[in-house]
């Protein structure tokens, strides 16, 4: 059964296959009868979302590896199987064992794009309902002994994840991924390709501290990358804890500082991270990641009131069914906000993408602003920050963000 699926590098066909130029696919097995499937679709500056049911990811993957992507990477519970396009569209196919005793590749006769379908054709179905039933391909496996997530409560001393918290299980997991996606960027940005020191991580609220303890883990245990980690929070107590935690699991790499995000000052990050920062909190981080030059930027906002408020008191009759509902109002700033921070990262020379977190049922503060800095045009800079201060005027509001910031670029 294939529990992940990742297609990359476009052929000139993709947006006429496909109907937009997709730069990349992310599939992955979610679970569930119908569509047990959830892929991503990725644009330069955008993400959408599609379900797929396992007949239905069949003839995707069959029609468009070698026809819209050159390269995928399909992986099961026990292989890894590459497939990579040359321009005639002949596919070679590499496999790799997963098992710890089996990790050399075996190559296999170039096909067509036609003999490949054919033949994945066969393989594919015959995977059984009943398959479903295995456990996901996580980057922190159930049934792992994992030391800062039996701290937390998270899992039993056995390795076993705690039904009751389940959720936070699968959002450590997401929010991980999603890291990994951009760590050859920010690595790249070092000399030759490779940290010349440990990587600075800044967590901007980082509360209980589960993403601060999960991105030192997955670094250090998983990808073996050096790392330095600073946890920053107004409470005092939820400080205190924190480190003593930290003290606990012989973790020296993490410390952890009481303060305000809007006055703090440190070293020069690599990456910043915002999870749930409250409302211009928010702002205040990502102004800090920018001053700073962070590499890459991974925030997921909460609480974005501050456009609601100004919003609530509009008198333009235009926008007035927009306004009426409260919810409707709430949702709108929300998206409002971001879009306004997504542009404003743009101007200041970011690749930004907007993305779901997690599925809306695990909470609804689910979209992630990713940003890594790239540089960018002067004249795509100035359009990016006229875009944003044009929306913001037309509806006669203020942002954070905006502001603290200021025009001049």
């Amino acid at each position: 059964m294939i529990l992940s699926a990742t297609l990359s590098k476009p052929t000139g066909k993709v947006e006429e296959i496909l109907g937009k130029n997709y730069q990349r696919v992310k599939i992955r097995f979610k679970g569930g009868a119908d569509s047990p499937y959830f892929a991503e679709f990725f644009t330069e500056k955008q993400s959408f979302h599609k379900n797929f049911s396992e007949a239905e990811l069949e003839e995707f993957l069959n029609a468009n590896i070698g026809r819209s992507f050159k390269n995928c990477v399909e992986r099961t519970e026990e292989k890894e199987i590459t497939f990579l396009a040359n321009k005639r569209g002949e596919v070679r196919r590499l496999e790799k064992a997963l098992a710890p005793q089996s990790d050399k590749g075996t190559y296999v006769k170039p096909l067509s794009a036609a003999a490949l379908q054919a033949q994945n054709a066969g393989a594919r179905m015959t995977a059984t309902a009943g398959a479903f039933n295995r456990s996901k391909n996580y980057i922190i496996k159930e049934g792992t002994s994992v030391p800062f997530l039996q701290a937390l409560g998270v899992m039993t001393d056995a390795g076993k994840v705690v039904s009751a918290k389940y959720d936070k299980f699968r959002q450590v997991n997401r929010f991980l991924e999603l890291l990994d996606d951009v760590l050859p960027n920010v690595l790249q940005a070092q000399e030759g390709g490779r940290p010349i020191e440990p990587l600075q991580i800044l967590d901007f609220g980082s509360g209980k501290s589960y993403l601060t303890f999960a991105v030192q883990y997955f670094l250090e245990s998983v990808k073996k990358i050096p790392c330095q980690i600073t946890g920053v929070d107004l409470k005092e107590d939820v400080i205190k804890s924190c480190s003593d935690l930290a003290a606990r699991l012989g973790i020296n790499n993490i410390n952890f500082v009481c303060g305000d995000i809007a006055k703090y000052s440190g070293k020069n990050p690599d990456i910043v991270i915002t999870l749930h920062a409250c409302d211009v909190a928010t702002d205040y981080a990502l102004k800090f990641a920018v001053d700073k030059n962070a590499k890459a930027i991974l925030s997921v906002p909460c609480c974005q009131k501050e456009i609601n408020s100004q919003l609530s008191k509009s008198s333009n009759a235009v926008f007035a069914p927009l306004l009426k509902h409260g919810i409707l109002r709430e949702r709108f700033s929300a998206l409002m906000t971001d879009a306004v921070r997504a542009q404003l990262l743009e101007a200041r020379g970011y690749k930004v993408q907007v993305l779901e977190f997690i599925d809306m049922e695990g909470t609804p503060k689910n979209l992630m602003i990713r940003a890594v800095l790239a540089g960018g045009a002067a004249t795509q800079s100035l359009a990016c920050e006229k875009s944003a201060r044009d929306l913001l005027e037309a509806f006669g509001v203020k942002q954070s963000l905006a502001e603290l910031l200021g025009g001049g670029l």
